[in-house]
C-alpha cells in the first residue's frame, strides 16, 4: 500500500471482521457465556409455564427471541469493551481506513454471532417446547437472519455510545430495548407463523417490516457511526 492511500471499504471491513472472529475463536469466552445464558433463559421459561405444552408451543417463538435479546446485550456490550480496554479503537480511528468499516465489521460480526446462537437454540427449543417447524428450515433461516440483523445494527451503535459510560451495562439495554420492540415483535410473530403454519399468508408482511427496519437502521448506523466514535 502506498503512503497516504486509503484502504477500500470492503477490504477494511474484511480485515476488521476477520480480526474480531479470530479473537472470538481463540478466546471463546463470550460465546460460551452466551450459550449458557440463552439456554438457561429457555429453561426458565419452560419451568415458569409448567406442564402446559400448548401454551409453550404457542409462545415458543417469543421465548426464543427473548432469549436471543437478553443474550445480545452481553454480546453487544463486550464487542467494544476489548477495544476500549486495549485502546484499539484509537488506533483504528488513526488508520487510513473509512470509520464506517468499524460499524459494518462489528454489526456483521454481531449478526453472525447471534445467528449461530439462534441456530444452536432452535433444536433445544423444539425439544423443550414440543414444537414442529411447519414451514421448513428456509423460512426459519430467513426469519433468524432478519431478526438478528435488526438487533445488531442499532445495538452496535448504542454499544459504541455506552462503551464510554461508567454504567455501560445498564445504559445499553435502556437505549436498545425500546427501539427494537417493533422488530422483536415482527421476528416473534414471523417465527410463530413458521412454526405453526401460515394459512392467511401473513409471513411476507412481517418480513417486509423486518426488512424496512433493517434498511433504516443499517443505513443510519453506516451514516452516523463516524460521528459516534469521534465523540
Amino acid at each position: 500500500m502506498k503512503p497516504g492511500r486509503t484502504i477500500s471499504l470492503p477490504r477494511s471491513v474484511g480485515v476488521l471482521l476477520a480480526k474480531d472472529l479470530l479473537i472470538e475463536w481463540r478466546t471463546r469466552a463470550r460465546l460460551n457465556a452466551l450459550v449458557f445464558f440463552a439456554l438457561a433463559t429457555l429453561l426458565l421459561f419452560s419451568f415458569a409455564v409448567g406442564p402446559d405444552t400448548k401454551l409453550l408451543a404457542r409462545n415458543a417463538g417469543g421465548y426464543l427471541w427473548l432469549a436471543l435479546l437478553f443474550a445480545s446485550v452481553l454480546a453487544l456490550g463486550e464487542s467494544f469493551r476489548v477495544e476500549q480496554e486495549n485502546l484499539t479503537l484509537d488506533g483504528l480511528r488513526l488508520a487510513p481506513a473509512d470509520a464506517r468499516a468499524i460499524f459494518l465489521s462489528k454489526a456483521v460480526g454481531n449478526t453472525l454471532l447471534l445467528v449461530a446462537l439462534g441456530a444452536l437454540l432452535i433444536p433445544v427449543m423444539v425439544a423443550l417446547y414440543g414444537v414442529q417447524v411447519a414451514m421448513g428450515p428456509l423460512p426459519f433461516a430467513i426469519t433468524l437472519v432478519l431478526g438478528c440483523m435488526a438487533i445488531s445494527a442499532p445495538g452496535t451503535v448504542y454499544s459504541a455510545i455506552a462503551s464510554n459510560a461508567r454504567a455501560r451495562d445498564v445504559l445499553l439495554p435502556l437505549l436498545l430495548f425500546p427501539l427494537i420492540i417493533p422488530a422483536l415483535l415482527a421476528a416473534a410473530k414471523a417465527t410463530a407463523l413458521v412454526l405453526q403454519g401460515d394459512p392467511m399468508e401473513q409471513l411476507g408482511s412481517w418480513y417486509g417490516l423486518l426488512s424496512g427496519f433493517n434498511l433504516i437502521y443499517w443505513g443510519l448506523g453506516f451514516a452516523l457511526f463516524p460521528r459516534v466514535i469521534e465523540d
